[in-house]
């Protein structure tokens, strides 16, 4: 393999694929880039045997061929260079030498045969998307999901599809999120997948600022994602989800409008001084007021006043104010609604105009 690359072109796809590099270093092979030089496109792959990534740019072939390069090197060099650099990388012989001007250097290659890539996966079913909409449900709930559980079930996004819906829930036990939207599947039956949080992050970054259509294809155990340049392949987890609509309350008899920015800075500025083991905050409701509360350890204390609609009977509740303040900053509307029902109910919060993102929060003990 011989080509020569712009380093304005080649640096984006190393970056890109480099955020999937396997970092403990299971397999060595897993440390490298696979490049794929054909016609005259240059792609870039990278796998964790969880998530591959493969990036496609443009670059002058003059010998078609693959072959796997240390990625942290190569990205190391590549990003060390002069801005409009142009890279000339030759494969042969075992070495892979690298030159760009007065630059020289000469890195060890793995065979390429050997780099594990998905070669292909049984289609249960295949869309088209709008960038927007996949990037509204994502970022709408996975800041819910679970890290390193041992439920595993619970470390990814659940994907449910039906006729002409989309949905993506996420919850790790304590709180949970949804997000319903509009979107025309042509599945006959409803199919339902679990996203492993890795791929979930990786198809936000690739997404983007991404304007147009996605190409998704659900496979058995694999899930593709596919836009312009740029392919994502990743194992779908195996497990069941739990029935997640038996922890959604229905709709609790307090209910309380709030401007979402004004008890956002509120709870933001009670939460400099909770405990910061378990982060819990103290809500007072009184007739069109609600009093935020907390305290740690060393004795200090922060208390709000925040100006509400509420005309329920009196009520104290404790939450996790980062729970809290994740679910404001994903929402868009200038007020929130939330729904209680007593001091160990969960309570759902969800925007005043779309009852279609909801959030669940469960109480705690203070």
């Amino acid at each position: 393999m011989k080509i020569s690359v712009s380093r304005e072109v080649l640096l984006p796809a190393l970056q890109g694929a480099g955020n999937v590099v396997d970092r403990r270093q299971s397999m060595q092979i897993l440390g490298n880039f696979l490049l794929s030089a054909k016609g005259e496109e240059l792609s870039v792959t990278a796998s964790d045997l969880e998530v591959e990534v493969s990036i496609a740019c443009r670059a002058d072939i003059s010998r078609e061929g693959s072959a796997t390069l240390p990625a942290k090197k190569l990205l190391d060099i590549c990003r060390s260079l002069p801005a409009d650099s142009v890279l000339q990388i030759d494969v042969s012989g075992g070495k892979g030498k690298v030159q760009s001007g007065r630059s020289r250097f000469s890195l060890g290659v793995l065979p390429s045969e050997d780099f594990p890539t998905v070669e292909g996966f049984s289609t249960v079913a295949q869309l088209e998307a709008d960038a927007n909409i996949l990037t509204d449900l994502i970022s709408s709930t996975q800041f819910a999901m679970a890290h390193q559980d041992v439920r595993y079930y619970l470390n990814g996004l659940l994907l449910e599809l039906a006729g002409s819906t989309i949905r993506a829930v996420a919850t790790d036990g304590h709180r949970l999120a949804l997000c319903d939207r509009d979107l025309q599947t042509g599945l006959t039956n409803p199919a339902q997948v679990i996203v492993p949080r890795k791929a979930v992050q990786e198809i936000q970054r690739m997404l983007g600022h991404y304007e147009g259509l996605v190409a998704v294809v659900l496979g058995e155990n694999h899930i593709s994602i596919k836009i312009a340049g740029q392919l994502l392949i990743a194992k779908l987890v195996d497990g069941k989800f739990p029935d997640y609509q038996r922890v959604i309350p229905k709709q609790g008899e307090k209910v309380v409008i709030a401007d979402r920015e004004a008890t956002k800075a509120a709870f933001s500025r009670t939460s400099i001084l909770s405990n910061e083991k378990f982060r819990g905050v103290r809500l007072v409701l009184v007739k069109d007021l609600l009093k935020a509360m907390t305290n740690n350890p060393e004795q200090e204390e922060a208390e709000e006043d925040i100006e509400v609609e509420y005309d329920g009977a009196d009520l104290e509740i404790g939450f996790n104010v980062s729970y809290l303040l994740d679910v404001l900053s994903v929402l868009r509307s200038p007020s929130v609604r939330i729904e209680l029902s007593d001091a160990n109910s969960s309570a759902v919060i969800h925007a005043t105009d779309d009852e279609r993102a909801k959030y669940v929060i469960m109480p705690m003990r203070l």
